[in-house]
């Protein structure tokens, strides 16, 4: 199974435009499963509620949806990508799962980070998988990351491969998911952006990049730059993912003792 990420830098509010620049990059990309960043098409320093109902759209029907679903269909792929969903009052941080046969569903961001709290609503998806033939995959968006329990939970309903958007600015994600990758023996794909955004007087904002590829084992299989955007791809056995044994008495999933973690 070949998955990869997509790391770039978007214009902020120029939807078309970002939309455009994702489907030249993937033009000629052969893979079965590709991540791009949270709210790739939107940017992300938003300055007002006004200015994120503007930019954010229903799915499955937005533009970015059918952009995404189109290229899907073109190019034999499966896409996990990140946009601003808009749903009847509420607007989320959301990310698509979009197939060859169209859209597979929807994961809103459940861990809000920053000024996020002010402009989207608090996901309430909860952590989803889904089977898409060759391997099971999960969602989770950013700063999910910083809590175990979304990536537990992802394991523990049966994803192969955690997808995961992301616009990180914190620099310490990229050394902390092959952490995420070993304690549930998983894969993750880590796609975020590059540049910086400093709109409305606010303080800069300056992405990390360093999208990456983890396994199973805590290893790391591609890590891109922190400043040039990058589309890459690797080959991976998802299968790799679904042995939890340890050794030959212990088993990841297995070996869990709920009941002490109760508070």
């Amino acid at each position: 199974m070949k998955i990869g990420y997509g790391q770039f830098k978007p214009v902020f509010g120029e939807v078309a435009h970002n939309l455009d620049r994702v489907s030249r990059a993937l033009a000629k990309v052969r893979c079965d499963l590709m991540v791009l960043p949270e709210l790739f098409a939107s940017g992300y320093q938003f300055v007002s509620k006004s200015e994120v109902r503007d930019l954010s759209e229903p799915v499955p029907d937005g533009q970015t949806t059918a952009r995404l679903c189109e290229l899907a269909r073109a190019r034999r792929m499966h896409i996990v990508a990140g946009l601003p969903e808009r749903d009847g009052n509420r607007c989320y941080n959301s990310a698509v799962v979009v197939g060859p046969d169209g859209v597979l569903g929807c994961y809103r961001k459940t861990h809000l980070f920053f000024e996020e709290t002010k402009f989207f609503s608090p996901g309430d998806s909860g952590f989803r998988v889904w089977d898409i033939g060759a391997a099971r995959i999960g969602v989770m968006v950013c700063f999910d990351w910083f809590y175990p329990e979304s990536a537990r939970t992802l394991a523990l309903k049966g994803a192969d491969i955690i997808c995961h958007p992301s616009n990180l600015v914190l620099p310490y994600c990229p050394d902390s998911m092959p952490t995420r990758c070993l304690e549930n023996r998983v894969f993750s794909i880590t796609a975020n952006r590059i540049g910086s955004e400093a709109r409305g007087g606010k303080n800069r904002l300056t992405y990390i990049g360093n999208s990456e590829i983890v396994g199973p084992r805590g290893k790391i299989l591609k890590r891109a730059p922190e400043k040039r955007e990058q589309v890459a791809v690797v080959t991976i056995d998802p299968t790799e993912a679904r042995d939890k044994s340890l050794n030959r008495y212990n088993d990841l999933l297995r070996d869990r003792r709920p009941d002490c973690y109760r508070r």
